[in-house]
């Protein structure tokens, strides 16, 4: 049985004609290596990792107990932003700077009130969380849950904040 001639092959061939192999190296590469180029730059300090992904009801940066005590409200709310009647950009720049104040004055764990929105669940109920992923919070936030019924519900959020250590400052841009 004969098979087609590879009009890809045949040019694979014809450009490669001229070329004779490099000398082996003393330890081969491996072939992933040579396949992927990434842009070299220095490594980034250990410190600096971006934080594992952060979405309601999974909890990157807490412990099992203290996820609990959060989902059920059992931790203690010492701070409050109602962002009702709010535009989104309102909103986000009023989330900014009430998570940065608030982690500048050592407080763990805040209620956010989205609202639960008319008919379709909320525009500021939905964007809240994805803000809560972007780098300008991700590095102040250590879990978020859905707030239990006295405390808002579905329309609001606890958020717990990451400690703040003692001599650093937390950032105007982060």
């Amino acid at each position: 049985m004969m098979r087609k001639a590879d009009p890809d092959l045949a040019l694979w061939q014809r450009a490669m004609r001229g070329v004779k192999p490099l000398a082996p190296r003393a330890e081969p590469v491996p072939p992933l290596a040579i396949a992927v180029k990434e842009p070299i730059s220095p490594p980034a300090p250990a410190a600096s990792a971006p934080p594992p992904p952060l979405t309601l009801e999974r909890f990157a940066g807490i412990d099992r107990a203290n996820a609990e005590r959060l989902k059920r409200g059992k931790r203690k709310v010492e701070a409050r932003l109602d962002l009702h009647g709010m535009t989104q950009e309102e909103a986000h720049r009023a989330l900014a700077m009430f998570i940065r104040g608030a982690r500048a004055d050592g407080k763990r764990c805040v209620l956010v009130i989205t609202g639960r929105g008319k008919v379709g669940g909320g525009v500021l109920r939905s964007a809240v969380p994805r803000w809560f992923d972007e780098p300008e919070f991700r590095p102040h936030l250590l879990a978020i849950a859905t707030a239990q019924p006295q405390d808002g519900g579905a329309g609001a959020l606890y958020v717990m904040l990451r400690r703040t250590r003692a001599g650093s400052a937390v950032g105007n841009g982060a």
